[in-house]
């Protein structure tokens, strides 16, 4: 139909997506443009100018990431997100990673690359992380360092 394979089918502004399940928001996608590369034999959506993800818990307590940019693959339920990747816990614990990793069928969130963790007064460095949506098994990987902060 005119469009080259190596182009998107389709182009989107202004995204606000919604993840749903039983009635209830789990989470939810913001973003500026998103490319739909659904043409493809491995279909995925690309967010080149970043995105904003709220991930809620049953208790609606909503945690947040941003990043850079990202692309999420349709068929894995994988969301790569890449560039100044921060996550913002409902309790104001802060990751800072440059990749992390969304899963969005397991709702879990992990990388294998350097991060900082803000959790209470402590800044963990470490190569990785692994946690749940909801942050209640939060673990830095690999910890290299840790430093107390005042108050």
């Amino acid at each position: 139909m005119g469009i080259s394979e190596n182009e998107p089918i389709g182009v989107a502004e202004h995204i606000n997506l919604k993840y749903t399940d039983s009635g209830r928001v789990t989470a939810n996608l913001l973003s500026a443009k998103m490319l739909d590369y659904s043409n493809r034999d491995f279909p995925y959506n690309e967010f080149t100018e970043g995105v904003t993800l709220y991930l809620f818990d049953r208790e609606n307590k909503k945690n947040t990431v941003v990043s850079d940019y990202a692309i999420s693959y349709d068929k894995t339920n994988l969301i790569d997100l890449q560039g100044n990747v921060k996550i913002i816990t409902h309790t104001n614990d802060t990751l800072f990673a440059e990749q992390l990793y969304y899963d969005n069928k397991k709702e879990w969130i992990y990388t294998n690359l350097p991060v900082r963790f803000r959790q209470g007064n402590d800044m963990i460095y470490g190569n990785g992380f692994d946690s749940n949506k909801n942050f209640t098994n939060a673990e830095v990987l690999e910890v290299t360092g840790v430093i107390t902060l005042e108050e």
